[in-house]
This record gives C-alpha cells, sequence and structure tokens, in this order.
C-alpha cells in the first residue's frame, strides 16, 4: 500500500519531486534509507526508488493540435475486493486503469473509441462520422468503468458522450448476448438517466431511438412530468425497457410507488447536474441516488462508503458549466470521480475548492457571483460566437429586439425574458409588426410546446420568446441568433442561454439588450467569462460596432 501511495504522489507531481516536499514522505519506511541516500542529488525519481515510470509521452496531433511531449498518466488498477451484505458475499467490480491526458485525446473515427461495430456503422448511417473533442475524450473514460464529471460547452456533443458508452453496454448494438446480473436475475432496467426538464428529457430520449432504429427503440421509455403516469407505467410493464430518461419528480414517484425497480442498474447519468442541485429537487434526488444502481443488502448508511459505491452503479454527471457545488456533489456520489473536458482528463480531487458556493435554483445575492466557480469562456461558451450588447429603454426593448433580427438578417432568434407573464405581450407587439413570434414556457402543456418547437424547427415561426425554461437541453441547430431581453442573473445562465447558438461548430451571434444602469451588469458578465462583448447600435438596418 506504502508503494502506491508514493508512486501515485509522485505521479501527480512530474517524473521529480524536489527535496523541499521529500520529507513528508520519509515516514514510509521502506524508502526512509534511499531518500536520505539521494538527499545529496537534489531530487528524487521514480527510477532512483526502483520503481517502473508510467510516465508516457503522447506524439503530435496536427487535428487536435497537440504538443510534443505532453505527459500522460496512468491511475493504477483497483484491486478486487470482497464485499459482504447481509449473509452474501460478492466480488467487488474493478476499475480499470485509464490515461488521463493533459491534452486532447486524438480520434479520427469513433471506432477508435473502442465502441462496437454495430454502434459504429449506425452513426455513420446517421451522419456521425468524426467524434468530436469531449466525445473522443469521454467515451472511453466511461467505458473503462469509471465515474466522471463531463463538462464542455453547450452544442458539443455532451449527449453522445455518456449515450454512447452505455448502448456499447447495453441493447442490440452492443453486439453481446446479455446473461444477466451478477446475482442473476433477469435483466431489467440497466440505465437510468435524469434531466431536469421535460424538453431535455424528450431530447435524449430522441437521440437513444435514433441510434437504436425503429425496431428497438422500445427498449428506451421517457418517464417525465406533464405526462399520464399510468400510461408511463403500462409502458414500463410492457415494454421492458433498459434505459429510463426522465425528470426528478416522475421517476422518485414511480420508483416510490414500485414499479420502477433500478436496484441492479449498472448506470446513473444526471444531465444538467448543476440544476439538479437546486432545492425543489433535493428530496427526489435523494431517493434516487439511494435506490438506483444500490443493492437491496446495503443499508442506507453504508450507501457511501467506497466499498458499496464500487460495487453497485456507474455515475456519469454532465453540465456545460461546473460550480464546486457540482464537484461537491461527485466527491459524495461517485467513486474517484475524473473531470472530463475537451482538453483533458483529470482526478476530480486536483480541482481546487472556490470557497462557498451559491446552490444553483437558489435566487442570487449581492455576493453570489464570488461564490460560483466560473470556467473559461473556451470551455463553458461555443467557440464561434460574437457578443454584442445594446442600449436601450426598456418600453423599446421589443422595438429593438425586431430591428436587431433585421439588421443581423436572423431566420431563427430565441429571446430571452426573466419573468412569463412579459412573453405574451412581447409576441404581440412583433406579429403587428408583421413578424412570426410565438412564447415557450413551461405553464404550457405538452403538446402545445412540441408544436410551437416543430413550428420553429420548420421556420414557420421567426422568434421564440422564452424564459429560463429553453436556456438548458433544446437542441436547436437552426439558431443563429440569441438575444437576451432580460439580463441573465450570472455567467452560469448567460453561457447557457448563448448556448442555443453556434453549436455543434456553427456561427452564432449573442445580443443583450439593456437600459443604461445596467451596463454595468454586462461588463461583469464579460470579466466573468473572460470574453469581449462590444457595444454596439441598430441603424439604417445595421449593427454598427460604438465606443462604450
Amino acid at each position: 500500500m506504502p508503494v502506491l501511495v508514493l508512486t501515485r504522489a509522485l505521479l501527480l507531481v512530474g517524473d521529480s519531486l524536489s527535496l523541499r516536499n521529500v520529507s513528508q514522505f520519509t515516514r514510509i519506511a521502506p524508502f526512509r534509507d534511499k531518500v536520505r541516500f539521494l538527499s545529496d542529488s537534489g531530487s528524487l525519481t521514480l527510477a532512483s526508488l526502483g520503481l517502473k515510470n508510467e510516465v508516457k509521452t503522447v506524439s503530435a496531433n496536427e487535428k487536435n493540435k497537440l504538443q510534443k511531449g505532453v505527459s500522460t498518466i496512468e491511475v493504477p488498477k483497483s484491486r478486487v475486493k470482497k464485499k459482504v451484505s447481509g449473509n452474501k458475499t460478492g466480488l467487488i467490480k474493478e476499475r480499470n486503469p485509464i490515461d488521463i491526458k493533459t491534452a486532447p485525446f486524438a480520434a479520427e473515427s469513433f471506432s477508435e473509441l473502442g465502441l462496437p461495430p454495430l454502434l459504429v456503422e449506425r452513426l455513420e448511417k446517421e451522419g456521425f462520422m468524426v467524434p468530436t473533442d469531449v466525445q473522443a475524450a469521454a467515451v472511453p473514460t466511461v467505458l473503462k468503468n469509471h465515474d466522471v464529471v463531463i463538462q464542455s460547452y453547450t452544442g458539443s456533443g455532451k449527449t453522445l458522450a455518456y449515450v454512447l458508452p452505455i448502448l456499447s453496454q447495453v441493447g442490440p448494438l452492443s453486439g453481446e448476448i446479455s446473461n444477466g446480473s451478477e446475482t442473476g436475475n433477469k435483466v431489467g432496467i440497466e440505465a437510468v438517466i435524469v434531466a431536469p426538464s421535460r424538453e431535455l428529457g424528450m431530447q435524449i430520449v430522441r437521440e437513444v431511438e435514433k441510434l437504436l432504429g425503429p425496431a428497438d427503440k422500445k427498449l428506451v421509455q421517457q418517464l417525465v412530468g406533464g405526462a399520464n403516469r399510468s400510461r408511463q407505467e403500462e409502458a414500463l410493464r410492457k415494454n421492458k425497457p433498459a434505459i429510463v430518461v426522465g425528470t426528478p419528480g416522475r421517476i422518485a414517484e414511480i420508483s416510490a410507488a414500485g414499479k420502477l425497480p433500478t436496484h441492479g442498474c449498472r448506470y446513473l447519468v444526471l444531465d444538467e447536474v448543476d440544476q439538479l442541485l437546486a432545492v425543489n429537487f433535493r428530496e427526489d434526488m435523494q431517493r434516487i441516488l439511494d435506490h438506483v444502481g444500490r443493492r437491496p443488502g446495503a443499508r442506507r448508511g453504508e450507501s457511501n462508503s467506497p466499498l458499496v459505491k464500487r460495487s453497485a452503479r456507474q455515475t456519469i454527471m454532465v453540465s456545460a458549466t461546473v460550480p464546486f457545488s457540482v464537484i461537491r456533489a461527485a466527491r459524495s456520489w461517485g467513486c474517484d470521480p475524473l473531470l472530463v473536458q475537451a482538453n483533458k482528463v483529470v482526478p476530480l480531487e486536483s480541482v481546487p475548492p472556490s470557497g462557498p458556493v451559491n446552490i444553483p435554483g437558489t435566487p442570487p445575492t449581492a455576493s453570489s457571483s464570488s461564490n460560483v466557480q466560473v470556467m473559461p469562456s473556451v470551455q463553458s461558451l461555443p467557440p464561434n460566437l460574437q457578443h454584442y450588447y445594446t442600449i436601450t429603454r426598456i418600453q423599446h426593448k421589443v422595438d429593438m429586439l425586431r430591428r436587431c433580427v433585421h439588421a443581423l438578417d436572423a431566420k431563427c432568434v430565441i429571446a430571452f425574458m426573466n419573468h412569463t407573464k412579459q412573453l405574451k405581450d412581447a409576441v404581440f407587439k412583433l406579429e403587428a409588426r408583421g413578424m412570426k413570434a410565438a412564447e415557450l414556457h413551461g405553464d404550457l402543456s405538452k403538446l402545445v410546446r412540441s408544436t410551437i418547437l416543430k413550428k420553429f424547427r420548420n421556420g414557420e415561426v421567426r422568434v421564440l420568446l422564452t424564459n429560463e425554461l429553453s436556456a438548458r437541453g433544446l437542441d436547436l441547430p437552426e439558431c443563429d441568433l440569441v438575444v437576451n431581453l432580460g439580463l441573465p442573473t450570472d455567467s452560469v445562465h448567460y453561457a447557457h442561454r448563448a448556448g442555443r447558438t453556434g453549436r455543434l461548430g456553427r456561427e452564432g451571434t449573442v445580443v443583450t439588450i439593456c437600459e443604461e444602469p445596467e451596463v454595468f451588469v454586462v461588463k461583469k458578465l464579460q470579466k466573468q467569462l473572460s470574453l469581449s462583448i462590444q457595444a454596439c447600435e441598430f441603424s439604417d438596418g445595421n449593427l454598427v460596432i460604438t465606443e462604450d
């Protein structure tokens, strides 16, 4: 055990360790003499301790712009230990080693990521030929059975980053015949995907159904609020899905009724995990965490022990922004989780804390901005965006929106307002000036919302006015302009709103329409996200950049 501890410590700091930090290791008896002997040489290396050097180098890759000599650290393989639960004894599933790279994984095709041929063939049929950076980093990491936090900007392909590893192990595309779980029980639900909104949940279901194909799409079942619960329970009984996608309230509700057996579940995915930490989800999330992938023999008090975590489910958390509240939750819910980004994979323990945390979903305070760990714009925002702001009076904001749309010749526009009651009035004003518009918010029925989104995708609606509901999860590649009629409450909300455009490498524009006293908020967002938000005006049908 001391060998592993010292080896890992040395690897985390590189191939050598300065003598200023050696003293803390001299308490390990087998190495005390060697450390003293090396005190004259001025450095401590793995080779000098008689240990194998695990540091490798990655050659340059033109696609990902790697630099030669980037180090790769290999996490030691965990040993298989016995787990005792009640009168039953079983082997704990071991975690496979994974290369943690400080630069992007190089992958020119999905077949290089270790996916089964049937799944690769289906991806190519759907037009997915080359994985995105976050997919190339996340897929092999998840396949190595590691708990992960996947963080990348909106529209970078995070959904497929966790769906592909699951489908490679679950369902007909895995190419393997399942023989049941370790306990010999009949295979049931093997993956539970939790999303904070109905729209995001339904979007995930569509992505999975697209890959499964018409013949096998019953293997995925949605359990979202606002739909008939009894029909969902009947579909669970009849279709016997392997993957369940839903909102926290509905999943917890059906689970509490005994209609959702998930103790043998292999995967738990928490999409937009920072939103799932909101106070209104707390009770439902606690039930999900206690029941999904938890063997019946494990008592509640044991659920946080490393042995129980390692023997149970694999936890995957996803978000475009990762405040420290997410890091803290991941350390509690997962087992030695890794942080996966488009350009690196690192142990979550290496991410430094950022002080007190403002829990997402709670009203912001004057000091809340200092409590959120803000990711750099290169990580939390699509790369091909142009950011602007313009100043007007509050009564002229909707008219400024119309002028903005005409000046940029935008075809599909999403405009955000902070209050639902303002949406209808804004739609009326735009329609009165001949611009097709529609409102989208949580008070509308599921059918109405689906109809509005379909019209927006088809071009029948040019401007979609919405509240924070659409800031997350909606995949609308057609959107080429995002307008903030109401200022976002913080940099995280700005990043999620802006991520509705410029998805998957496309170009997009973000315009914030504010009043004179609100300019300081725009400047604050600009500083926190490390980006340039240029002042502009809309004159004679053109966007004109002005001096601040």
